[in-house]
């Protein structure tokens, strides 16, 4: 077997037929299986997808085990050489199944390589090269060059002589080989949503270069979950199970003090940014307490970070998967 492709399902059937016709439309002189992993098989919906397409492997969890634990269970069946992590809400477009699999035969020192998001429109999809990238947009700042230069030195972009090596691949897309997942054990399975691909990419990265090639692309429609952000704002950047998911990235990663430098961070901010606020209002309105939402959200957020915070700070062993009285998102998501 050439490919094991791994496709997670949580309640969206027709997602998973439109992206399985995808697959068998535009993949050939490739020799591949198909593995579903169903978070929630009382209501997933996989009799829809079984009836159209029998031939797949279907995995039922016990439980809602989140995108790391559930892909690590489809790679432990996985007959193929190499595995793609493929999600539900993508669609691919031409034979980059094959484009892949040649890449990495022909390229020993890649353990890993993804492809280009693009939208339903086919028009790409901005996301983030690396992981100080990443990492500079957890910190609320106010915009500008001194601050962006200071930001950009403290966390600079990596130089890589290969144009096409990154240093990490969107968990959307991963085409990975077989002893990458054998080696590290796949996802780290504390992670329920979020911030699992960026860690997991850190430790393929030890065994060998990360690559995303620009004539590999494929578009991804990003389904709605009921941990996406609403009331975006720029000290609400991301959503709560995110925020959880990045810290518990940075811990594991960059270690205590990168992890308390975060957290004191965010403490520091909520008085900042409610009396830049009231201050505002002042002006505007004469009224300092007229409009005070976006900054209530922000506590209400960091209130959840600090319930996690010796969890974290001590890698306590569970999945870290917030509760619905913690997601702030959603609890706040009709008063948009």
């Amino acid at each position: 077997m050439d490919v094991s492709i791994i496709i997670i399902n949580f309640r969206t059937p027709q997602l998973i037929i439109d992206c399985l016709k995808s697959i068998y439309t535009h993949t050939f002189d490739v020799k591949f299986e198909i593995i579903i992993v169903d978070n929630d098989p009382e209501n997933g919906g996989g009799d829809l997808v079984r009836a159209i397409y029998p031939e797949v492997n279907w995995i039922d969890m016990d439980y809602n085990a989140g995108f790391g634990r559930a892909n690590n269970r489809g790679m432990s069946v996985a007959n193929g050489k190499y595995f793609l992590l493929l999600n539900a809400d993508t669609l691919l477009t031409d034979n980059v199944i094959k484009r892949c699999y040649e890449r990495l035969e022909n390229r020993q020192d890649i353990i890993a390589c993804g492809a280009l998001q693009h939208y339903e429109d086919g028009s790409p999809m901005p996301f983030y090269k690396s992981f100080n990238d990443f990492r500079r947009t957890f910190f609320i700042l106010p915009p500008g060059g001194v601050v962006d230069k200071i930001m950009h030195r403290l966390f600079p972009e990596p130089s890589h002589s290969d144009p096409d090596q990154y240093d990490w691949l969107v968990g959307a897309f991963v085409f990975v080989r077989r002893e990458g997942f054998e080696q590290t054990k796949g996802f780290s399975e504390d992670f329920f949503m979020y911030g699992e691909d960026v860690e997991w990419s850190w430790r393929l990265g030890l065994l060998g270069k990360l690559c995303i090639f620009e004539d590999c692309t494929f578009i991804h429609l990003e389904n709605k979950n009921p941990f996406r952000r609403t009331n975006i704002s720029w000290i609400n950047r991301f959503s709560t199970q995110m925020q959880v998911s990045n810290f518990l990235w940075i811990r594991k990663q960059y270690g205590v003090f990168s992890y308390l430098i975060l957290v004191f961070h965010y403490l520091l901010m909520i008085p900042v940014v409610y009396i830049w606020k009231m201050v505002l209002n002042l002006k505007n309105s004469g009224n300092p307490f007229s409009e005070l939402r976006t900054q209530q959200i922000y506590y209400r957020k960091t209130k959840v970070l600090l319930k996690y915070f010796f969890r974290t700070l001590f890698l306590k062993k569970e999945l870290y998967k917030i509760t619905p009285d913690e997601n702030i998102d959603l609890l706040t998501s009709s008063h948009s």
